[in-house]
């Protein structure tokens, strides 16, 4: 990913003039409001600067453990249903959205002033811009409803009066906008080498797609937009499945160039340029990781079927709890870190990662899972996918994050069809089949279609267990309406507790989701503070 691999973040440097000299002289020294759009390498860095600003990989990682996927600290008071107006991570989110969505603004309100560059590229950076705001509009209106709608640079005082705008019209907005870029953007296959990374039309269909489902009433406009990516590549881009899972996510090569990525938060191998580190906090500890921040939990664990396509729960499916991982999903092993797991180094060795307490012969029997032990998972899981084995110290890594990938356009044409009692043998081999067959299943009552069979939980499972770690199970079960469901009692770790409680799998955390209000957060309290216009949402 060549245009990404250095983020500049562009300032204005507007530069007050006061000497005897005339007023309306503009400094040839510096740059100032006045010229600095003129210069094209400004106007780049701004550019840049947005894309910087879309997204992060913390907000992209701890988004599952306010899920059923996994157990984190980051984010217990939502976990727990603990939270309040004033918590944190609501203000945190809320300010880094509007702050992205002024940059934004700004830089569409401004970037005409730039005479050198061609009519052509400015068009193009403005629907890349546009698109960026698309998305945080969308994350705004998901977690908080009603929003305020802002399109322009406005004034402190203006931020001060400005009031929500209905849910609805947001919506409407960012379709219109992802349309309008669609319509306005290269393809992926039309870009240039050096350009690898940039926002495509593609990528802006897959994100109004995955708006639309969102909306759950949406699903025959879903079907459209999916059938014109899987149809039009010529138009959209050339899109298919990498051939490998795991590789796609710690594959240096695989990870940066492959034919299914649409969007990824684009990062840089080696000591320069953009980084995260999250695994540090994610990896085994025996593989020289720090503490465990986010763990995966049993429920997400469960939902990985047998390579004979059925579920853990079918009696018929050969599954054994006392010998819970062998003949599962392969996405497992890509995925999860379990006991007795061969764990790949980078210097190409096996290491056995043991977890179970007391069973690790380097190290002499311990409770290892008492609560708020961090020096090990809680769940008695850890995280593989994203593993970096080309990482520097402190697990610092240049891999792309997977924003959307052609994967979950085909989960989201199978949902859609399904939903609208279309779902048959040619849209399941397109979809759910070719998902199962690059995952490695050879199994043919896992690949041939299924019939009549319990399709919805088919396909969120296949949902949930494809697109696990990459921050869309939340978003899932909220608009599935599941979260009063499996956010309410206990998550779970592996079946090393008290086996007079819950079959003996640990106890991780007791969770509550309140569904008369927590499908929406609260508007933080400092914003209410200072905008007397802005109003909370019901049960706040």
């Amino acid at each position: 990913m060549k245009y990404f691999k250095k983020l500049f973040i562009a300032t204005l440097a507007i530069i007050a003039v006061s000497s005897c000299k005339k007023l309306d002289l503009v400094p040839t020294n510096k740059f100032t409001d006045q010229d600095f759009w003129t210069t094209s390498i400004n106007v780049n860095n701004a550019l840049n600067n947005n894309y910087s600003l879309m997204y992060n990989s913390n907000l992209y990682f701890y988004n599952d453990d306010m899920s059923d996927n996994a157990y984190g600290s980051g984010n217990d008071p939502i976990a727990t249903g603990s939270f309040n107006a004033s918590t944190a991570k609501f203000i945190g989110d809320w300010t880094y959205y509007y702050s992205a969505i002024n940059s934004c603004n700004l830089f569409l309100a401004s970037v005409d002033q730039n005479k050198t560059l061609g009519a052509d590229v400015i068009a193009r950076m403005k629907c890349e811009v546009r698109f960026i705001r698309a998305w945080d509009y969308f994350n705004l209106m998901k977690w908080w409803g009603d929003v305020p709608l802002i399109t322009s640079v406005i004034t402190p005082d203006q931020a001060k009066v400005i009031g929500r705008s209905p849910r609805a019209t947001v919506l409407s907005f960012v379709t219109s906008e992802l349309e309008a870029c669609a319509a306005g953007l290269p393809s992926k296959d039309q870009y240039a080498a050096a350009d690898n990374g940039r926002i495509t039309n593609g990528a802006a269909l897959a994100l109004e797609a995955r708006v639309l489902l969102y909306e759950g009433n949406r699903m025959q406009d879903v079907v459209t937009i999916c059938e014109k990516l899987m149809n039009n590549p010529s138009t959209y881009g050339n899109y298919s499945l990498a051939s490998n899972y795991g590789a796609l996510f710690s594959d240096a090569t695989v990870n940066k160039t492959n034919t299914e990525t649409m969007l990824a938060l684009q990062y840089s191998e080696g000591t320069t340029g953009r980084a995260w580190s999250e695994d540090f906090d994610f990896a085994p500890i025996s593989t020289g990781a720090r503490v465990n921040s986010l763990a995966p939990t049993q429920e997400l664990v469960n939902d990985y079927i047998m390579t004979n396509g059925k579920p853990i729960t079918d009696p018929t499916s050969g599954y054994d709890q006392n010998n819970p991982y062998v003949n599962r999903d392969p996405r497992l092993t890509a995925t999860i870190v379990y006991d007795q797991y061969k764990w790949l180094n980078p210097d190409g060795t096996i290491q056995i990662i043991y977890i179970k307490p007391g069973t690790d012969p380097n190290k002499p029997p311990l409770n290892e899972y008492a609560p708020g032990n961090e020096a090990v998972s809680q769940s008695g899981y850890y995280w593989r996918k994203y593993f970096d084995p080309n990482h520097l110290p402190g697990f610092v890594s240049g891999l792309n994050l997977q924003m959307i990938r052609w994967a979950e356009v085909l989960l989201d044409y199978a949902e859609a069809e399904n939903s609208l009692g279309q779902m048959n043998a040619d849209v399941w081999n397109k979809t759910i089949m070719a998902l199962r067959q690059r995952a490695g299943f050879t199994d043919p009552n896992a690949l041939n279609y299924p019939g009549n069979s319990d399709m919805t939980n088919i396909i969120m499972r296949e949902r949930r267990t494809e697109l696990a770690m990459e921050g869309l199970r939340t978003e899932d079960i909220r608009r599935w309406k599941l979260s009063e469901t499996v956010l309410n009692g206990y998550a779970h770790g592996a079946r090393y507790g008290d086996p007079t409680v819950d079959n003996g799998y640990i106890r991780v955390q007791l969770r509550h989701f309140d569904a008369t209000k927590n499908y929406l957060w609260p508007i933080p309290q400092s914003e209410l503070n200072l905008d007397k216009n802005l109003t909370q949402n019901p049960g706040y």
